[in-house]
């Protein structure tokens, strides 16, 4: 179980000035709960969120009680990388709920291992169903099965913990092993310079020097006729 506290957020409070103490504007909504904004710590929250993901039950504790939730989305410096913003998304224990979950994949492929191809993994998460209390962290798939060119997992071949249902197609495939290419090393040819430079010679030889002078052509000659008198 996860719990963190937090306090109602003044909606005057200056962000940077709150980040700067050591706590994270938030809000959590949903299941008939009203919009509300609180503060809670930074050091905390990441604890929590690198434990619980967005998969696991969080209780927001507020003076008038602990509220139910899952974290449905923060929002990040993409500078820092740090959380500067967290939704909590408030739920019915009583209730199922859709949520993904990420797999981690387990074991040694023997295809992999002995070179005959390279893992591909298709699916890295989940879409399942169930009550909060049953959700689980994540999904282990094994990848030890996977021996030949021809295995392959599947969703089916998951598997769940009990009330979870998997919304995903059961004939899905999550990972695969396809065959190894060799990469051929490309061959350069070295250019030959001396020869560009005899062909460009001969170029110039056949279609004359620039500015060569041509002989004109040989006068005709010129022949009399004899006009015999009578």
């Amino acid at each position: 179980m996860f719990i963190i506290k937090a306090e109602k957020k003044d909606g005057s409070a200056k962000l940077d000035a709150l980040r700067k103490s050591g706590r994270i504007p938030a809000v959590f909504y949903g299941a008939g709960k009203d919009t509300t904004p609180i503060s809670i710590s930074t050091t905390e929250f990441k604890k929590i969120w690198r434990e619980a993901g967005e998969s696991s039950t969080v209780k927001i504790g507020m003076p008038e009680g602990n509220i139910d939730t899952l974290i449905h989305e923060v929002q990040v410096d993409p500078v820092t990388d740090e959380p500067i913003h967290v939704d909590f998304l408030a739920i019915d224990m009583t209730k199922k709920i859709r949520v993904k979950v990420p797999l981690v994949f387990e074991g040694v492929s023997g295809a992999v291992k002995n070179g005959i191809g390279n893992l591909v993994k298709v699916l890295y998460e989940l879409e399942i169903e169930a009550l909060p209390d049953d959700l689980p962290h994540n999904l282990t798939v094994d990848i030890s099965k996977l021996e030949t060119l021809k295995d392959q997992v599947f969703v089916y071949d998951v598997k769940l913990p009990t009330g979870v249902a998997v919304i995903n197609s059961p004939g899905d495939v999550v990972v695969s092993v396809v065959e190894q290419v060799e990469e051929k090393e490309e061959i350069v040819v070295p250019v030959d310079l001396s020869v560009i430079e005899v062909e460009k010679k001969g170029k110039k030889e056949e279609e004359g020097e620039p500015g060569a002078e041509t002989a004109p052509p040989a006068p005709e000659e010129k022949t009399e006729k004899k006009i015999e008198k009578k």
